[in-house]
């Protein structure tokens, strides 16, 4: 692959998600609302379980840092997007947009292994109880967060390296509404297949190694509910993995179409779609899907409500 000239491109147009003049508005609207709800439900979220001693367990640990992981994720792209909604010119620097791109890929990787990690969470939880305490030690939980967070540092640092390497000679007109691999390689005149490949790879490896583990967890764990003498514990055990599979379809289901399919298939405005699904709207899902019906989180928000209003 032959190394790109990029004195050739200083910035780029993004096309957002409409060229439509009289959805600017409306979508300014709609997206401003989205991201507000992402920032308080996450934020609230992570100072909850920071606050309540009850919630200082493995589950509600790595739950802390997936809604850390889904604030950035969803702040690295709605601010850029909230902005071109409302500006004629829709430009962004080559350096930013290059930055753009790799704390997407980062935080996107962290989200995934994260899911898997609390899948595995939740098969010790219930299928190995008496060996909780002992297996989930806060050791292991922080080493499998810093190993979430390597995985995607080094994933990000890898696809970077390689976009940086093509030309954009052609054109500087992106066909999304923030800076994504898909886009880019469709944007350059060099040769990508290397670049295709690379994203592939860590693709195959991230995304379906963490689906495999949920997969593999929730089999033993479907195995093991029938088997638990009572029923206000299967009620429990049941409802705790249903908050976290309905997470977990949303997102994988997003990720496998949009990355495991060659770039040949690819249509934008398809994919502008499913982009919105995985950076915009479900990082604003993730705290209502783990707080609206789960009594731990609704019980520790209740006792903060109390405690403030006592204290003023």
């Amino acid at each position: 692959m032959e190394k790109g000239n990029h004195s050739e491109v200083t910035e780029f147009i993004l096309s957002g998600l409409t060229d439509r003049p009289e959805l600017q508005v409306p979508l300014f609207g709609v997206f401003l609302l989205i991201y507000g709800i992402t920032l308080v439900g996450n934020g609230g979220m992570i100072l909850l379980i920071t606050i309540d001693p009850r919630l200082h367990t493995p589950m509600y640990f790595f739950l802390r840092n997936l809604s850390f992981c889904d604030l950035c994720l969803s702040s690295i792209i709605s601010p850029k997007m909230l902005l071109n909604f409302l500006a004629e010119r829709k430009s962004i620097s080559y350096t930013v947009c290059v930055v753009q791109m790799s704390l997407s890929i980062a935080f996107a990787d962290v989200e995934c292994i994260l899911l898997a990690v609390m899948a595995y969470d939740r098969y010790v939880a219930i299928c190995n109880p008496l060996r909780y305490t002992v297996t989930m030690s806060r050791k292991l939980c922080k080493q499998l967060v810093a190993g979430a967070y390597a995985v995607g540092v080094v994933d990000s640092l890898i696809n970077t390296c390689f976009i940086l390497r093509v030309s954009f000679c052609s054109s500087n007109i992106i066909n999304h509404f923030f800076c994504d691999i898909p886009p880019l390689l469709a944007l350059s005149s060099s040769d990508t297949r290397i670049n295709e490949i690379v994203m592939f790879t860590f693709a195959c490896c991230v995304i379906l190694s963490s689906f495999v583990t949920v997969l593999l967890s929730y089999v033993y764990i479907a195995s093991t509910i029938p088997k638990i003498c009572f029923a206000e514990s299967r009620r429990k055990a049941f409802s705790t993995c249903t908050f976290h599979l309905t997470a977990v379809v949303l997102l994988f289901g997003t990720l496998l179409f949009m990355y495991l399919r060659p770039t040949s298939s690819y249509s934008m405005d398809t994919d502008k779609v499913a982009s919105v699904f995985y950076t915009v709207v479900i990082p604003m899902l993730n705290p209502l899907i783990y707080s609206l019906r789960n009594t731990e989180v609704k019980d520790a928000l209740r006792r903060a409500m109390n405690k403030l209003l006592t204290n003023s």
